[in-house]
């Protein structure tokens, strides 16, 4: 089951039935299950705590994943995103906040996968498959 809650007044998910059913798709199409998948949508503030308590980190970030899944065939866990912080990256990339807000979410499902962006290459892959998964999001429209 996939949800979508806010710790921000301030947004609320368009389409969040064809967001889930985008994400269905996405994951079935790396050979996964969809468990239990939360997204907490929240502001920067919100997101800076859970980053420095959770991970000791102190700089601004989108997103933050936490897998929940003890079972690598069944994708499950929390993934907060920043609302602050997509709209800040879509203007300074030069996209739509919609977007980049996609690109955001389906990139966090993709860590609860398995993929990382450490290094160059796996960067390069996380790229390729976000875009991927954009592209599959867009012929459902």
């Amino acid at each position: 089951m996939i949800s979508f809650s806010n710790q921000t007044e301030d947004f609320r998910l368009p389409n969040p039935n064809e967001t889930k059913e985008w994400l269905n798709r996405s994951i079935q199409a790396e050979g996964k299950i969809t468990g239990d998948l939360n997204f907490i949508f929240c502001n920067d503030s919100y997101l800076s705590q859970i980053n420095t308590k959770y991970l000791k980190h102190s700089s601004l970030t989108d997103i933050i994943t936490f897998s929940n899944s003890n079972n690598q065939k069944i994708i499950s866990g929390d993934v907060f995103i920043s609302i602050e912080r997509v709209r800040d990256n879509a203007q300074s990339l030069n996209s739509s906040f919609e977007a980049e807000l996609s690109r955001v979410i389906v990139h966090g499902v993709l860590h609860l996968i398995g993929y990382d962006d450490h290094t160059i290459t796996e960067k390069q892959q996380m790229r390729s498959k976000e875009d991927y998964y954009l592209h599959l999001q867009a012929e459902k429209k």
